[in-house]
């Protein structure tokens, strides 16, 4: 494939120089070394698609101490994660074997494969996930009985995949010398560019949602008693009919304590600085909640308006693996960034785990673009702009005509979501012929081409192909998404079998037992542990 330089690199010399650099084979060689995990959540629930109420099932070990198998808010909410991988295709497949291991194990529950969720019972059907009773695991427990009484039970079993991405030091090293700012250190010099690649990425980021966001529809059971502006699909079907990611909108991850709340992504220091200074805020509502009710439960951490880093709900974060004895925003204050985690994924319902290698090949594509480009620090009118962005993409992405605004720093006019979707992709044409002549496959490319006709036809995309099924079929969503979570569990029946199998087995005794030594090891009072955890 011939290589073209498009309107927008020529209005930006750092990414074209940045292509040019990966021109040389021995730099390009580190787009082979791109890092990658996932984190793919999906709610455990019975045949008539109902949501669990069993407990996390015991062969599947300890949700506290499994590396690769745990649950997000609730029991029912099952969490893969994989290890860090060279490869897409090494990470999807890794999603596969996990997948198939819990089904073994799981008495012939289903995963229900959408993002929204499956049949509810009211608020109280939603179980909040144990841990045991060691310290730790308590900390856990009674964060998530915070999230409950802050925002309710059923915001919190929405399931999403989480993609976290890293580069390799050989690249880091390449881009350095053509960056180079006198007496900046490496750690400050790769925080300093994942931030850029933060900025950008919220720049750009109503492009995932329009590719790849997968619920327009959602069961009437998740939004009972509530105020929406939803309409009636089918009797038990709420909609948009543009709609691309309900579960990224007011109705999905919000927090309106939050609404107000600006964390600054110019630098790892405004970050953390402006994030810290939230974890402080005394918010009155949780002051009058108490942290114990009259009986002595425990009803959250803490009063502030955050009770931990987690709280703060983002479409990406920077993170770092944290050391032993510190909290994630002290590591990464010390420390600087390690990778990135991107938050925004919906679940496919049409593939067994909810994501294939062309999405994450779309995925390195789009956070490598985002990381070469210039980026300029975000200010207040940016930042309500690309707000604004993702609000409109998020209901009505699909709208023919629908117009974003570009700010200074996207262009500085108003453009169609169509025509500006397209400009991007034909930006990152030279980026992808680089990554797959440095992986000798065209996977990256084929991608691309892949996300360009859904721009083209909105009628391809997820979002679309869900309503036109809901649509054409007369089914009910809940009806849909339990057809397809049967036909999963069909496709991934098929045990694991050998040295694979017993592997798995063993994780999971290994969990229990690390649990179960966590609890005998305690020996501090949980509410002392509670209060030095959060003054470290």
């Amino acid at each position: 494939m011939a290589t073209t330089t498009s309107t927008i690199a020529s209005r930006d010399p750092a990414y074209q120089q940045a292509l040019d650099m990966l021109g040389d084979d021995t730099v390009a060689a580190a787009l082979a070394r791109l890092q990658r995990g996932i984190e793919k959540e999906g709610l455990r629930c019975s045949n008539e698609g109902v949501i669990s109420q069993k407990p996390h099932p015991k062969g599947l070990g300890s949700t506290l101490t499994h590396p690769s198998i745990t649950t997000d808010y609730s029991e029912a909410l099952l969490e893969f994660i994989t290890p860090v991988y060279g490869s897409a295709h090494e990470a999807i497949a890794s999603l596969d074997v996990a997948h198939r291991f819990a089904f073994s194990q799981m008495e012939a529950e289903l995963i229900w494969p959408s993002s929204m969720p499956c049949v509810l019972n009211g608020e109280m059907s939603v179980p909040i996930a144990d841990y045991g009773s060691s310290n730790i695991g308590r900390l856990k427990h009674v964060y998530r009985h915070g999230l409950w009484h802050r925002y309710g039970r059923i915001m919190q079993c929405i399931a999403g995949i989480h993609y976290n991405f890293s580069v390799p030091d050989s690249l880091w090293e390449a881009l350095k010398q053509q960056d180079d700012v006198a007496g900046e250190s490496m750690q400050d010099f790769v925080s300093r560019r994942y931030f850029g690649l933060i900025r950008n990425f919220r720049r750009y980021s109503w492009l995932l949602l329009y590719l790849f966001g997968a619920s327009p529809a959602v069961c009437r059971t998740f939004l009972e008693g509530k105020q929406h502006n939803l309409e009636t699909l089918h009797k038990h079907t709420l909609y948009a009919p543009y709609a691309t990611s309900l579960r990224m909108s007011d109705l999905g991850y919000t927090n309106n304590a939050q609404a107000g709340l600006r964390v600054c992504y110019n630098s790892v220091d405004d970050y953390v600085r402006t994030l810290g200074a939230a974890m402080e805020i005394k918010e009155p509502r949780y002051q009058d909640m108490g942290v114990q009710n009259d009986a002595g439960d425990y009803m959250q951490l803490n009063t502030n308006l955050l009770q931990i880093e987690n709280e703060f709900y983002s479409d990406i974060r920077p993170k770092r693996v944290a050391k032993h004895g510190e909290k994630p925003l002290q590591s990464l204050d010390r420390y600087g960034v390690e990778y990135i985690e991107v938050r925004c994924t919906d679940l496919n319902p049409y593939l067994p785990v909810g994501i294939d290698v062309p999405q994450a090949a779309f995925m390195d594509t789009f956070l490598m673009y985002c990381l070469l480009k210039d980026s300029a620090p975000i200010d207040d009118v940016e930042f309500n702009c690309l707000r604004q962005n993702l609000e409109k993409t998020v209901m009505r992405g699909r709208e023919p005509g629908l117009m974003l605004s570009r700010c200074r720093e996207c262009g500085g006019d108003d453009i169609s979501l169509q025509d500006w979707g397209l400009e991007l992709l034909d930006d990152m044409a030279d980026l992808a012929l680089r990554m797959d002549q440095a992986n000798h496959h065209s996977f990256h490319q084929d991608s691309l081409q892949q996300q360009r006709l859904k721009v083209i036809d909105a009628n391809l995309t997820p979002s679309a192909m869900v309503l036109n099924t809901l649509k054409e079929t007369g089914m009910e969503f809940a009806e849909f998404t339990l057809d397809q979570a049967c036909q999963h569990r069909k496709a991934m029946s098929e045990p694991l079998t050998g040295a694979t199998a017993q592997h798995w087995k063993d994780k999971a005794k290994r969990s229990l037992e690390e649990q179960a030594a966590l609890e005998a090891g305690d020996d501090m009072p949980f509410d002392q542990f509670r209060h030095q955890y959060l003054n470290r």
